[in-house]
């Protein structure tokens, strides 16, 4: 399990935060909590995000610290951000919808396509035992590495690679999520799934996406939940 954010982490981020160049007028830690308390009563509990562990976990990672400084005075707003290289975060309450309808438990075993920033994989982080995550943006992959180092996230591996082919080497995965839009589910993703495990995963085209949370079956998969969605498209298949 990663350690807990306390005074040391605060400390790392605080430099973390300099060494990227914040141009945002510095804040102290008690205003980001604020904000990320502000952020959970108002996008996710009204929202009817319930589950008490991933409301737990939404409001102790600071999501000001995966975002790039120009845009850290938003990083608590209900939209997806900016990180460069044509993607984004998404939007507080898009992460909390699909990190409860994982239904992640302490023992499990995670796999993300699709690290982007990090935020994702840090919130996991504090739910899982294990979680995988990869990125084939290569310069974000370091970044991400760097950030979820800094932060003292010691469960998460990050890998730079083809997220449509999966990471068959921890395989079989308690939880799939990918934060990419296929067009269809990649079999490569759906065999390195537990049976029985779960997947949330975007499908569809730049002007219509459906997140849908998946069950895999013996003979296939069940369709759980959905979710209109917006998504940057799956590369590298």
């Amino acid at each position: 399990m990663p350690r807990r954010l306390c005074l040391a982490t605060v400390l790392i981020g605080c430099s973390f935060a300099c060494a990227a160049g914040d141009p945002a007028p510095q804040r102290a830690e008690r205003d980001w909590e604020r904000e990320r308390a502000r952020m959970v009563d108002e996008q996710l509990r009204a929202r009817d995000i319930r589950n008490p562990r991933v409301l737990d976990a939404m409001r102790a990672v600071p999501r000001h610290l995966f975002v790039p400084g120009a845009q850290r005075r938003d990083a608590y707003g209900d939209f997806p951000l900016p990180i460069g290289y044509g993607q984004t975060i998404s939007q507080p309450y898009v992460v909390a919808f699909m990190t409860e309808s994982l239904e992640v438990g302490a023992g499990d075993r995670v796999l993300e396509i699709g690290t982007g920033s990090g935020y994702q994989a840090a919130v996991l982080s504090t739910l899982a035992r294990e979680v995988y995550t990869i990125e084939i943006v290569a310069p974000l992959a370091e970044r991400a590495r760097d950030t979820l180092a800094a932060l003292g996230y010691q469960n998460v591996r990050v890998r730079t690679g083809n997220g449509y082919l999966g990471w068959p080497e921890h395989a079989p995965y308690d939880r799939i999520m990918v934060t990419a839009a296929p067009d269809a589910i990649p079999p490569a993703l759906l065999q390195q799934l537990k049976v029985g495990g779960l997947m949330a995963i975007p499908l569809g085209t730049a002007d219509r996406q459906e997140l849908r949370i998946l069950r895999r079956t013996a003979t296939g998969t069940e369709t759980l939940r959905t979710l209109p969605v917006r998504f940057v498209p799956m590369v590298g298949k």
